[in-house]
């Protein structure tokens, strides 16, 4: 037998608090060996898909697959069993324990003041169980870990999580606690999403990647065959609107239902230990945790066509989220819902008790003459960019094709020519009135950046979060006087760009955003 200890903590038979009724070591729930084999749903459905296709007609492959199935399912019975019976966890006066293995021993001891936040996660199997899976992300010398415990009781998993951030938070608690709730009222902005189209496209892509998958060739389903004939022998001017009307309507529905299976019964609120809390989904429940001294701003974001329909998004500036994929998952703070509302959350999340003055941050955010404008050159790089890498490609495209194969592209290019230019040039106007920065409060105000066009982005950083100042520019923005600013923070994307702001200004901006960062490089 091989132990292992992880973690900056070895536990010994004196470790502090080991002796209190909290230190005692506990185990998972044993349902969580049924939920294991919940896994056996997805093959066990290609294979009633197959069958489906082929009508009834298995070859070998699907009986070797249905092979592979039983021994896959005694194998992982097994091993859920030892893991279940092998796995035991307790919380200390200053750690967090987690003991595993069968042959060899690993025992991971975990600081509590590492602890950045803890999630509480449930699909719909795991419901039908009552049970939940945590999720505890961490710290350390070698960059955040994620701790995860599956599967808890939803009581014992609500304890362990206050356990965990009780030594994290910092006490205080904004004014108003319950920050905003679900309005059933916020489906219409639904459909002002990309997965209108974008999440139809996926679905039918990841069906015919399983179809192919298993040796069934979609195209050649007679329905599906039979389809793509009469597509191709109708009048395309008419099918293909209808068709792109059609792939709309199932993606403003595919959308609604997503939009009510994550959102469903959301809730964010403060924490009575500063913990910043967003609860929320239908079939499978999530409970996210942000702790307060972990906070480094937020973000308003505001998409084309969610900003057209008057909604926008909130997501959180914090650290200890995970990776990318990970934090863009759990820093949603506000789902797609009116502007005013995304702004009053904004302002509730940016809010200290002590420092009532830091509500004027969301009427900063309403009153555009607040934020510096950017140099009018900004406009016109906007709009060289839109020509050189749309309009001109794709118009000298369709000429050549034109002059080598019919003339009628050579239309089709003036066409785009003339139409696209416009386009291009309504696109850059508006990305141009988009841009601009400022400050919102004192010393220990926010640092504002907005930009973008098809997804306007307005972030509000703590000054004092700001580590490091980059300046970037090329030959061309030298030559015309504009250089892109960019405050590296430890949280979220690390780095936020302020493009195409007048050179000469930058340096003071940086200087007065956070004071002495740049106090060496000014002298010199």
């Amino acid at each position: 037998m091989t132990t292992h200890l992880t973690g900056a903590d070895s536990p010994g038979a004196d470790h502090p608090g080991t002796d209190s009724p909290s230190a005692a070591w506990r185990a998972l729930d044993p349902r969580t060996i049924a939920v294991h084999c919940a896994w056996m749903a997805a093959p066990l459905a290609s294979l009633a898909l197959t069958a489906l296709a082929t009508g009834g007609r298995l070859g070998s492959r699907a009986w070797i697959t249905l092979a592979a199935i039983a021994v896959s399912f005694a194998c992982v019975t097994v091993t859920g069993l030892i893991s279940w019976s092998r796995t035991r966890y307790r919380v200390t006066a200053d750690s967090f324990e987690l003991r595993t293995g069968l042959f060899t021993r690993r025992l991971r001891a975990i600081p509590l003041y590492r602890v950045r936040n803890v999630d509480l996660t449930a699909n719909p199997v795991q419901r039908l169980f009552g049970l939940v899976v945590l999720r505890a992300g961490t710290t350390g010398a070698g960059g955040g870990r994620e701790l995860t415990l599956e599967a808890l009781t939803r009581p014992a998993a609500e304890r362990l999580r206050a356990e965990l951030l009780a030594r994290a938070g910092t006490g205080d608690t904004a004014d108003e606690p319950v920050l905003s709730t679900g309005d059933p009222r916020w489906l219409r902005y639904a459909p002002l999403t990309f997965w209108v189209f974008g999440g139809v496209f996926a679905a039918v892509g990841a069906v015919w990647r399983v179809l192919d998958d298993l040796g069934v060739q979609p195209w050649r389903i007679g329905p599906v065959r039979r389809a793509f004939e009469d597509f191709g022998n109708s009048a395309l001017w008419l099918t293909i609107p209808l068709a792109l009307l059609a792939v709309a309507a199932v993606g403003g529905v595919g959308a609604v239902v997503l939009y009510a299976e994550n959102w469903w019964r959301y809730r964010l609120e403060w924490a009575d230990a500063g913990t910043l809390r967003v609860r929320r989904g239908l079939l499978t429940t999530r409970s996210v945790s942000i702790e307060r001294a972990r906070l480094r701003g937020a973000v308003l974001r505001e998409p084309m066509l969610l900003r057209a329909g008057g909604g926008a998004t909130v997501r959180a500036v914090a650290s200890g989220l995970g990776d990318c994929e990970e934090n863009r998952t759990r820093s949603t703070l506000l789902p797609p819902a009116p502007r005013a509302e995304a702004l009053r959350v904004l302002t509730g999340v940016l809010a200290r008790p002590a420092a009532p003055a830091e509500t004027s941050v969301g009427e900063a955010l309403f009153d555009r003459p607040e934020l510096t404008r950017h140099p009018r050159v900004a406009l016109r790089r906007r709009v060289m960019r839109g020509m050189v890498w749309v309009v001109v490609p794709v118009t000298a495209a369709l000429a050549v094709l034109g002059a080598l194969l019919t003339p009628v592209l050579l239309y089709c290019a003036g066409g785009f020519l003339l139409v696209a230019t416009p386009v291009v040039y309504a696109l850059a106007r508006d990305a141009y009135r988009a841009l601009g920065h400022g400050l919102a409060g004192g010393h220990d105000g926010h640092l504002l950046i907005r930009s973008g066009t098809f997804s306007r982005d307005t972030v509000a950083l703590d000054r004092r979060a700001v580590l490091a100042w980059t300046f970037t520019d090329s030959p061309m923005s030298r030559r015309v006087g504009v250089t892109t600013l960019t405050a590296a923070v430890a949280a979220g994307e690390d780095g936020y760009r302020i493009p195409d702001m007048a050179a000469g200004e930058a340096a003071a901006f940086a200087h007065e955003a956070a004071p002495g960062i740049l106090d060496e490089f000014l002298a010199v």
